[in-house]
């Protein structure tokens, strides 16, 4: 019961604050943020008595599944609302609830529709949650295709530039994409012996074992769908028009929450319930792995705008992803344990591009605040007159570029010392890949953060002050509409850039202390992740 209140409590609260048309917009911001973080409470709750809940010695995916419901739905397909969580789903879930209670912070002084936009990203909350708790393929469809109807409506409704095309073409290829998954999902049902969508009962006895070219067909139809949704190359062309478009909060609950469904649809559903034809087909997930990592990074790097280059990022680390549960398919170039730390690391690394890249994207959303573009050559200098913007931008990049003491670091470490054995060549070539993105996240550090403090004219700097002999000029800057600011030694120009405050503070600095918490101290996670992911790759090398 409990875990369905996860699920359906953010649901129940879109649904009072669109039958309560005289709420004003500022208790429907803050009736969000109160859902959001009760959720998130419960979540917790979950997270403790978790392994209370796990029979003795049971890792998830067939068995130790804790919290779990299940109620008939459609038998006569044996579809049900069939839900619970394991090692490889609370994580997620508990992710989930952190990023959803930041953009509902964030979102405190939302002018535009706030209480429809309140229950939008409620609606979104239920169905990201529900995705991750599902355990029946039919219901894991429906909560995956809401999550691209709300997310439509978010960019389309509350985003920016061509807001609709990018809405449109982020709704026609995810929508394409789930179409190629409903596809695959009713060859699993056809080719299974007891006729069933159940996830449990299809990883327990797995279909069309028999059958490699069916398998294989049905893996590629699977694949397709997820593959849209992650994204990998070639399927990511819808990802950086739709977050540049999209509200900062949007683009953080779409990198940080909505991008997982496509990778933990690989290890839910692909790996565990076609485990034959996943060991057939690895190295070609491998491959796409690898050639992701690297396409992400340089297309990222060559970037002139801010947030279509964090967009790029997330293709880059995706990627990372990809190898690892890739090389967890690899079974006779890589032992039992090799395998276990990849899919590990895959994991986390799922968890830490969520944390580090939805505060990114909500720093992408200061600076649009305060000037209204993402260009690298409208800023500069940002460290002098907002160092808290600066601390946490260095922070959030610094993690993403795989710094020791950040999530990422444990994420990516594994993922290469668990592929190495299974796929020594494509590991080494995606290392390269980190180089790559080290070298654009201190590009962009070194043209927002140093030099001349550089800020849109419609934001704009003070006049400068002339003090004494040594004044301070304020003079324009190479690019029109930009006003710039120079510093000396003794004079300072007044700046009108604001620093994080308030709401912004709240809502980015618990991701990057969560970030720096797993960074130091991963284990409170990968106790919860290990068993889970040592079942996976037993299931896959079965």
């Amino acid at each position: 019961m409990l875990l369905s209140i996860v699920i359906l409590l953010p649901v129940v609260a879109a649904g009072v604050l669109l039958a309560v048309p005289g709420l004003p917009d500022r208790a429907a911001s803050w009736f969000w943020v109160a859902v959001a973080a009760l959720d998130l409470a419960l979540i917790v709750g979950m997270w403790i008595g978790f392994a209370s809940q796990r029979t003795a010695g049971a890792a998830g995916i067939v068995d130790g599944i804790a919290y779990q419901e299940k109620i008939r739905w459609i038998p006569t397909v044996d579809a049900s609302y069939h839900v619970g969580v394991d090692g490889l789903s609370l994580p997620l879930i508990a992710m989930t609830g952190v990023l959803f209670l930041a953009a509902a912070i964030w979102s405190l002084r939302e002018k535009q529709r706030p209480r429809t936009y309140a229950a939008l990203f409620l609606f979104l909350q239920t169905a990201s949650i529900g995705t991750f708790a599902s355990l029946d393929l039919i219901l894991f469809f429906v909560f995956f295709d809401l999550t691209i109807v709300g997310m439509y409506f978010v960019i389309a409704g509350w985003g920016h530039g061509n807001r609709r095309r990018s809405a449109l073409k982020f709704f026609i290829y995810t929508f394409v994409g789930s179409l190629a998954l409903l596809v695959g999902f009713i060859g699993l049902f056809l080719g299974s012996e007891t006729r069933t969508f159940d996830m449990v009962a299809l990883a327990a006895d797995p279909p069309l074992t028999d059958s490699p070219v069916a398998a294989g067909l049905v893996l590629l139809a699977i694949c397709v769908g997820l593959a849209v949704k992650t994204p990998l190359f070639p399927f990511h062309t819808w990802l950086p028009d739709a977050h540049t478009d999209a509200p900062a909060a949007g683009s953080a609950i779409l990198a940080g929450v909505l991008l997982k469904l496509g990778t933990y649809g690989f290890v839910r559903i692909a790996m565990p319930i076609l485990p034959d034809a996943w060991q057939r087909w690895a190295m070609v997930i491998v491959i796409a792995g690898v050639v992701s990592v690297l396409w992400g990074a340089f297309t990222a790097l060559a970037q002139t705008d801010l947030k279509r280059m964090i967009a790029y990022t997330s293709v880059n680390h995706m990627g990372y992803i990809m190898l690892g549960l890739g090389a967890a398919g690899l079974v006779s170039q890589a032992d039992d344990q090799a395998r276990t730390i990849a899919v590990t690391g895959a994991m986390v690394q799922m968890v830490s591009h969520g944390l580090l890249t939805g505060a990114l994207f909500l720093l992408t959303g200061v600076l649009f605040n305060r000037g209204g573009t993402y260009a690298f050559n409208r800023w500069g200098g940002l460290a002098w007159p907002a160092p808290i913007f600066a601390a946490a931008f260095g922070v959030a990049a610094f993690g993403s570029l795989g710094l020791p003491g950040l999530s990422a670091f444990i994420a990516e470490f594994q993922i290469f010392t668990g592929a190495l054995q299974a796929a020594p060549i494509a590991t080494v070539i995606a290392v390269t890949g980190i180089v790559v993105t080290a070298g654009l996240f201190l590009v962009a550090l070194q043209r927002l953060l140093t030099g001349d403090t550089k800020v849109p004219e419609a934001t704009g700097l003070a006049s400068a002050r002339s003090h004494g002999g040594g004044g301070s000029a304020a003079r324009g800057g190479g690019t029109r509409g930009v006003k710039t600011t120079t510093r000396n030694d003794g004079a300072r120009a007044p700046a009108v850039f604001k620093d994080l405050h308030g709401r912004e503070l709240t809502s980015i600095l618990p991701l990057l202390i969560l970030s720096v918490a797993i960074g130091l101290f991963p284990r409170a996670l990968l106790d919860i992740i290990e068993p889970a992911a040592a079942a996976l790759a037993s299931l896959v090398g079965r």
